[in-house]
């Protein structure tokens, strides 16, 4: 049986909002009580420019979670995905207090002064098919490898923080250009598009609500993505429909991996693949071979490892 043929028993919502949110610390217990007493998982950030995060549990649970939310006046608005999941994705609820709720590392970079001019899923193809436009994906290095948007420019970026670098070494190629973004969920082309705008490009675009809204509402056979979206969950990555893909997670260096890249000699589920093999000594490839023998074991006693 595949991933699409389970009953998809858990509602998962990506949600963000950026906005002037003084009292952030102070909702940090109360959110994580609301989100335990619901059996409600995954990770929400809070920082005194909003609310970012994933989370699922059941339909009800979520449905509450957001309208909860939403009763606060500085959050009512939430930018929302839904998707669904077989098994709850995450393991723990955390909420956790930053300075950023996406980190970028920028000073004075404030979306709701001004982003780009958002893009409808509906919209897209047309801009991006434009040759005046260059399209960049502001997503890392890991996550483009196992899908972008046909002819996108990957910066090759470990971590948001080295956007801003990667702009700056290229601006001359985007200066008069028609400048296209886009991520997974809408909120790091957020901060992108406003620090591009900053610098005085002022013909900068992005995907609203992201990735994941373009695979929910076009249809396959018009799209011009290519390969799957990574998500930051036990799912690994999301198809057209938002149907769970096919990548799976090294479990050595985490790194999402495509079913030909499991074809690899390099690759032994929890000990190595083609991106770290090189990268780890025999005595590491041991410890991870004697915590993929514990995961097996747990499994096969019906319980999840603590490390898996």
């Amino acid at each position: 049986m595949n991933s699409s043929t389970l009953p998809q028993d858990f509602r998962v919502a990506a949600l963000y909002r950026f906005c002037r949110f003084e009292a952030f610390e102070e909702l940090r217990a109360p959110l994580a009580a609301f989100c335990c007493a619901r059996g409600i998982k995954g990770t929400l950030l809070l920082a005194r420019e909003g609310i970012n995060g994933t989370v699922a549990g059941s339909d009800e649970a979520i449905l509450e979670l957001v309208a909860w939310l939403e009763a606060m006046p500085e959050l009512a608005g939430l930018e929302l995905k839904y998707s669904r999941a077989a098994e709850m994705p995450f393991h723990r609820m955390k909420v956790r207090l930053k300075r950023e709720i996406v980190t970028m590392g920028v000073e004075g970079i404030d979306p709701l002064e001004g982003t780009g001019a958002y893009v409808a899923p509906q919209d897209w193809n047309a801009l991006i098919a434009d040759p005046d436009t260059i399209v960049i994906d502001t997503r890392n290095d890991y996550e483009v490898s196992i899908g972008t948007f046909r002819g996108a420019v990957d910066p090759r970026t470990s971590s948001f923080r080295e956007f801003p670098d990667w702009v700056e070494q290229h601006r001359d190629e985007l200066e008069g250009r028609k400048v296209a973004m886009f991520c997974t969920g809408g909120i790091r082309c957020e901060k992108a598009t406003a620090y591009v705008k900053s610098l005085g490009i002022d013909e900068v675009f992005h995907l609203k609500g992201g990735i994941l809204k373009y695979l929910e509402e076009v249809p396959a056979e018009q799209s011009l993505w290519e390969g799957e979206c990574f998500v930051f969950d036990e799912r690994v990555a999301v198809s057209h429909g938002l149907e769970q893909g096919s990548a799976v997670l090294c479990r050595a260096c985490r790194h999402p991996l495509t079913p030909d890249e499991r074809a690899s000699p390099h690759f032994q589920d929890g000990v190595s693949c083609p991106h770290c093999v090189e990268a780890r000594s025999d005595d590491d490839r041991a410890r991870y071979a004697e915590r993929q023998r514990q995961v097996e074991l747990a499994a096969s006693r019906g319980v999840r490892h603590i490390g898996s």
